[in-house]
């Protein structure tokens, strides 16, 4: 069965960063600092980092005056409204509801790319729409990534404890190669480093199509533009 979806994939952009740390708090609670995404965007060379996003049909710009400056939407009205949640502190300029959004983050992946692989370094999903494939799509545009740039490796840490991840990441072809002991700074917790060995072979390619194919039939279409 086909569910209709309202997702995009895209690059994420400098105006997505207090979106993305929403996500992120809910994602990392106890993580801190919070990643640092605007160095990450403008100075980092190696990062790449992607968006879901779900675009609100039903989104209407606030009226104005005959006298004011037209209203940009869309895309224009993430760039130059939702900057000044960036600009300002978190409670002098809040962001509106999710339902007044023109465009809601709901998932986001960092990858960089490094001389023998993409290495997968951040990966978060809003609790409201997980369990929703949103992860998955996640994953599918990294390894896309991977392929674009000719990155034969593609790598990543996870929890030990994380099986709904494991099992993800075992689904495309990630195989544990080793153990970090007491990897993550919040609880001491080992991490599984995992990887693929090659997602540019056109064995991995075959395998790779079908699941993109069992993705898209069980949750629907989405936009890509990375």
């Amino acid at each position: 069965m086909r569910i209709a979806t309202r997702y995009a994939v895209r690059t994420m952009t400098v105006t997505d960063i207090p979106q993305v740390l929403e996500v992120e708090k809910e994602s990392f609670p106890t993580m801190w600092p919070p990643t640092a995404f605007k160095r990450e965007l403008q100075q980092n060379q190696l990062a790449h980092y992607i968006a879901v996003v779900e675009r609100n049909p039903s989104f209407e710009a606030p009226l104005q005056s005959p006298m004011e400056a037209p209203k940009r939407t869309g895309a224009f009205e993430r760039l130059f409204g939702e900057v000044r949640h960036l600009l300002g502190s978190e409670e002098d300029s809040p962001l509106p509801p999710p339902e007044q959004r023109a465009e809601l983050v709901i998932g986001f992946i960092g990858v960089w790319l490094l001389p023998d692989e993409a290495h997968i370094v951040t990966f978060g999903v809003r609790q409201s729409r997980r369990r929703q494939g949103v992860g998955e799509l996640l994953l599918i545009s990294a390894i896309e990534l991977a392929q674009a740039k000719g990155q034969e490796a593609v790598t990543l840490e996870c929890r030990v404890s994380n099986e709904p991840a494991l099992a993800l990441y075992e689904k495309y072809g990630f195989e544990k190669v080793g153990l970090r002991p007491r990897y993550y700074s919040d609880d001491r917790e080992d991490a599984y480093v995992l990887t693929v060995g090659s997602v540019v072979t056109d064995k991995y390619h075959a395998g790779f199509e079908q699941l993109k194919a069992e993705h898209r039939d069980r949750y629907g279409e989405c936009d890509v533009e990375v």
